[in-house]
């Protein structure tokens, strides 16, 4: 069977399929005895997904099998659509050692840096995270990651990047307090702004090196010292600047914020999300499902960052416990209001690879496993605004696919250890 009677037989069985492959792309069919699809938040039994080339052209056990594909039984797994991670730095690693993380990074060339990046990406992609969202890097290294992984020179997520976050001069986005004769202070190209027309030409000069996203820092932040999580960082004026720039050219806005009044402020503008949001109110939590505005609750930070607060300096010890025991309330509240909820976890914070961690905290806050999963998928797929790409197991969408040991919803830590990873139609773990 070929492709082109693969779709007449398709048609004549009721299976779900799409023609968008080329007749001479290789044709592979997956097995499992679960699906979960991203859409309905069940699963089937048993699943079955036929890709050909980069896509995925039939779903469903009626799906017919063209005689020459290249048939794989993963066995007792669940297959699931490629995990989508929102919030990353894919860029940086931290260590127990702050310190000595940032001066090390101070002194490496950003060519040797992009080498540490690609490392992140393998890792990401292997822990069945085939789409990211990079929410800030210097040196332009995220953009040169993205590009090279599109360009096929090296392996890694699908990748949609901020380049500079934007904030204040002072802020969670900027540089320590370093003497300025010795340290040039940053400025607007590296997302460092005063007032609407500067916080404006920072917007334009992350999207003019190829932006994919804007995030900004509206409150102070756990890894920065001197700024207190709560106190908005933008004013109201430089907020409408930001989203209105941003908007105007098709891209969304992320918004770091721990403190309740800045994400007011920023949910208030039109931002997209709001990272983190660990303080926040019933009150903002609501205002956010009036709008639209996402959250995503980066709950790995807060975990990874707490148990490892004793090994901080002292102003980024207290703030990381305090974020550390806040975050499970406020998710709390978030749920019982209906908030949409993305997947992220601020990895960089915590090791690249153990991304899937967040399932089983946000399964620990009281979230179902299904709606996890979807969190991960479909749900941060439009948050994205890749949902008519990936996220969910369909005819036509990109070949992403993971699977993971046994029934996922009966065991979410199964999500932890991937049996089979598949990126845009390419297998990636476990290595062909």
């Amino acid at each position: 069977m070929t492709l082109k009677t693969l779709v007449l037989a398709a048609a004549i069985t009721g299976a779900t399929i799409a023609p968008l492959a080329a007749a001479s792309d290789p044709v592979t069919v997956l097995k499992a005895r679960h699906l979960f699809d991203g859409v309905s938040g069940r699963l089937t039994e048993p699943g079955v997904v036929v890709v050909a080339g980069a896509k995925i052209v039939a779903v469903g056990p009626a799906a017919p099998v063209p005689a020459d594909a290249r048939v794989i039984d993963l066995g007792d797994v669940t297959l699931l659509p490629g995990f989508i991670d929102a919030h990353v730095h894919i860029t940086d690693e931290a260590s127990d050692n702050s310190y000595r993380d940032f001066y090390q990074g101070m002194l490496r060339q950003p060519a040797e840096q992009a080498y540490y990046a690609e490392k992140y990406a393998r890792a990401t992609l292997a822990a069945g995270f085939t789409t990211v969202r990079v929410v800030g890097a210097g040196d332009w290294v995220d953009i040169g990651l993205r590009n090279a992984i599109n360009d096929g020179l090296v392996q890694g997520p699908r990748i949609l990047t901020a380049a500079h976050a934007i904030g204040s001069p002072g802020g969670h986005c900027d540089q320590p307090p370093f003497p300025p004769e010795r340290v040039k202070p940053l400025g607007p190209m590296n997302g460092v702004c005063s007032g609407p027309e500067s916080c404006r030409e920072a917007v334009r000069d992350q999207m003019k090196w190829g932006a994919d996203v804007i995030k900004i820092c509206a409150s102070g932040g756990v890894f920065s010292e001197s700024d207190p999580l709560k106190v908005p960082q933008l004013t109201p004026a430089e907020l409408e600047a930001i989203v209105g720039e941003a908007h105007r050219w098709g891209r969304k806005v992320a918004a770091h914020s721990h403190g309740d009044e800045a994400a007011r402020l920023a949910v208030e503008a039109g931002v997209d999300s709001i990272e983190h949001g660990t303080f926040l109110t019933a009150e903002t939590l609501k205002l956010m499902k009036q709008k639209g505005t996402y959250l995503v609750p980066t709950r790995m930070a807060g975990w990874w960052s707490g148990r490892r607060a004793d090994s901080f300096p002292p102003p980024i010890a207290k703030k990381a416990k305090a974020a550390a025991s806040a975050g499970a309330e406020m998710m709390k509240v978030a749920l019982r209001i209906g908030v949409p909820i993305a997947f992220g976890t601020d990895s960089g914070v915590s090791p690249h690879g153990l991304n899937a961690k967040e399932f089983s905290l946000l399964v620990a806050d009281g979230m179902a496993p299904a709606t996890a999963l979807m969190a991960a998928t479909h749900e941060a797929a439009k948050l994205l605004g890749v949902d008519a790409e990936t996220g969910s197991i369909e005819a036509g969408k990109s070949a992403d696919l993971v699977a993971v040991p046994g029934n996922v919803l009966a065991d979410i830590t199964a999500t932890e250890h991937p049996t089979f990873v598949m990126a845009r139609g390419a297998i990636v773990a476990p290595r062909p």
